[in-house]
């Protein structure tokens, strides 16, 4: 395994235990009734970035995924549902528990790991108060370093070998997030120059990719290259090779455009397979997928042990038809014109594992622009102002969950984004408060509802998440400007957005005349936004929400509250805004732009979860269940219903047959938005209205 570089972290102790937190404004809470902490420089067999010394005699965690791991043999265990505490005798182990910030404690047993009957916490429990150490490892990494290169192919090709630097390992683990970390940064210059750390850090599994110096090409093959730790070079070449000199490899790939199903389909496949692997490895849980090793002859025990080049020449050898059935979806397409100044934002795009396509577009046509043409409908402006509109196309989308869009012209069912928009990211992991800022601004007194909804969202949030909430009405063009130039994590502005900006009572204030944005994110539910939202990305911003054109009043409430309660569950901008907008016809003038990954705050138990409810009688139900993150790839979610015994890849829903109470009993403490009917739910409401049926 490669080493591991420290992440910043903080922690600090609370009367009710110990709260630790990253730069990406990440928190995880450790409760415990007689908890001590002093700072640490034990070392434990494990990755991390911070260590405490504690003495307690509880310790309760929010629900995760445990494993444990005994120090005087091979042996391992994990916390099942439906099998009652596991109770280990006398020695050391180190458990590892799952949590949004990777956890492990350390510690001389005998001890006692459980779950509350609601599924909500992990309990810890000892015999009598002693002593442990506990450690943590941030799931979010900032580079460090900075990669000049030339703008040209042989300089691209540069940047992508040395991506690869930031893998904390080269073997199959590397599926983990917590094990890939952020690519160095690149920057424009007259030659190749690389940093000592990062030469130092760039593995040499023996893998190569030979490239057409072609960026069209270099752009699609790089994700591939990049998570197989390959070496690039630009050749003369029909076709890239995909080549491994140690075991003959020489595997061509085909020209574009068929490149990017040949990298696609290659890229799934390896990802999936390692991660299966991996399982095989001391940090294995009891995975649903795992089985299709077996179908597919293949040994994860010696996999997990072989060398890169072993791994790649097994999986070549697996067709694709074989494993398709069983992938999970990928989570990220990015659409990048394949111009060689956008070299700057792949570290970024490597960093979240996207592929990469070439943008294509066509004009709207047959439901969608009937959709477009039924402006008569919406809510017209009050005033002499003019709504600004935006003309939207209709973009080629390949494969993916989630899409954004690094190029010309603005798509709809994707999230436009900007170089700023990554960089402006970066500044933000520096800023220093403790608590995620909020600020509702009500500028439209006809939008009364959708602020008494969001401001008591955001505020319910605050109760199990730092999250400090301000409210403003009816703001001056100049006070409107000081929030936006304020620190402020999130503004949700409500209200007017015409030609000449954002509407206020003695004027409009348009994003183009602030200084500096030091807005970190933002939701414009306002008519025609896109602009204005462009140019606070431009000036700072990292991303938000926006709308192409005008918007009726019920649906932006509708809208603007679905979409405030996801952020606070931890769902990126772009999967919030996506699962918001369902609940409105209209939904596709609803968009987000900048870096639509990004989350405003991260939930503190898990991946941010969807379900689908379907009602097969009276007393069965069907339910489609979802945990993933898009900034997550490769993590795995156990779901806790019924007497599921199994965890899951993130990209695959898990499906379960369930009775009445139990489908009730779920929804009660799912905590989660649920699609019943074809209608949006939060699980709650629908508990109580199943329930009473």
């Amino acid at each position: 395994m490669g080493g591991h570089v420290p992440t910043r972290m903080e922690w600090r102790v609370r009367s009710d235990g110990l709260t630790v937190g990253d730069a990406a404004n990440t928190e995880l809470r450790v409760t415990s009734p007689d908890l001590s902490v002093r700072a640490s420089d034990t070392t434990i067999p494990r990755p991390v970035d911070v260590t405490v010394d504690c003495e307690a005699s509880e310790l309760r965690f929010p629900v995760a995924v445990v494993y444990v791991a005994s120090q005087a043999s091979d042996a391992t265990y994990e916390l099942e549902n439906d099998t009652g505490p596991l109770d280990l005798p006398a020695g050391e182990y180190v458990l590892d528990i799952d949590t949004h910030v990777k956890t492990y404690l350390q510690v001389d047993g005998p001890l006692s790991v459980s779950k509350t009957p609601d599924f909500e916490q992990v309990v810890v429990t000892f015999p009598e108060r002693c002593e442990f150490t506990l450690g943590f490892r941030s799931r979010n990494d900032r580079p460090t370093d900075t990669v000049t290169v030339p703008e040209t192919p042989t300089g691209f090709a540069a940047a992508v070998t040395y991506a690869s630097s930031a893998h904390k390992t080269t073997g199959a683990d590397r599926t983990y997030p917590t094990l890939r970390g952020h690519p160095p940064l690149v920057e424009l210059g007259d030659a190749v120059d690389v940093p000592d750390a990062v030469v130092e850090a760039t593995p040499d599994v023996g893998i190569e990719l030979l490239v057409p110096p072609d960026y069209e090409t270099l752009y699609t093959t790089a994700p591939l290259a990049y998570y197989l730790q390959a070496s690039v070079e630009t050749a003369e070449v029909d076709q890239p090779l995909l080549c491994a000199p140690s075991a003959g490899i020489r595997e061509p790939l085909s020209p574009m455009p068929r490149l990017e199903t040949d990298v696609q389909r290659l890229l799934r496949k390896t990802f999936f397979l390692d991660c299966l692997v991996r399982n095989s490895g001391p940090y294995g849980t009891n995975l649903a997928e795992e089985s299709l090793l077996d179908a597919l002859d293949l040994d994860g025990s010696t996999l997990y042990h072989a060398d890169p080049v072993e791994r790649l020449e097994t999986y070549l050898d697996v067709p694709f038809q074989a494993v398709e059935h069983r992938l999970p979806d990928w989570h990220l397409s990015t659409y990048v014109d394949p111009d060689p100044a956008y070299v700057e934002t792949l570290p970024f795009l490597l960093d979240s594992l996207s592929l990469v396509f070439p943008p294509k577009t066509s004009e709207l046509e047959g439901a969608e622009l009937v959709e477009r043409s039924l402006d008569d409908f919406y809510r017209s402006p009050q005033g002499p102002g003019e709504v600004a509109t935006v003309d939207v196309v209709k973009p080629e989308l390949r494969g993916g969950r989630v899409h954004g869009w690094l190029a010309d012209g603005v798509p709809i069912d994707v999230f436009k984004s900007t170089p700023s928009a990554y960089r402006n990211r970066l500044s933000y992991m520096d800023r220093d408060h403790d608590d995620t800022i909020v600020s509702v601004v009500l500028n439209d007194q006809d939008m009364d509802k959708e602020h008494a909804d969001v401001a008591s969202i955001y505020r319910e949030g605050s109760e199990d998440l730092p999250i400090t909430v301000d409210v403003y009405e009816e703001l001056s063009t100049n006070e409107l400007a000081t929030v936006f130039e304020s620190e402020n994590d999130f503004v949700h502005y409500i209200g007017h957005c015409e030609e000449d900006g954002l509407r206020c009572p003695d004027g409009y204030m348009p994003a183009s005349v602030l200084d500096e944005v030091n807005t970190q994110t933002f939701f414009l539910n306002a008519c025609g936004s896109f602009h204005e939202g462009m140019a606070l990305v431009e000036k700072g911003a990292v991303t938000g929400g926006v709308t192409f054109t005008q918007v009726l009043n019920d649906h932006a409430v509708k809208v603007g509250s679905a979409f405030a309660r996801l952020l606070i569950h931890g769902f990126s901008f772009e999967r919030a805004l996506r699962i918001a907008r369902r609940r409105i016809m209209m939904g596709k003038d609803y968009a987000v732009v900048g870096d639509g990954t990004h989350t405003l705050s991260q939930t503190t138990n898990r991946l941010p979860t969807t379900a689908e409810l379907e009602q097969l009688s009276e007393d069965q139900f069907f339910l489609l269940f979802d945990q993933f993150s898009i900034r997550e790839a490769g993590a795995y979610y156990h779901p806790y219903v019924a007497d599921n015994e199994y965890s899951y890849l993130s990209g695959n829903t898990s499906e379960f047959a369930l009775d009445r109470r139990t489908t009730v009993d779920f929804l009660a403490r799912a905590d989660t938005s649920v699609i019943f009917d074809g209608e949006f739910y939060w699980s709650d409401e629908l508990a109580t209205e199943l329930g009473g049926r």
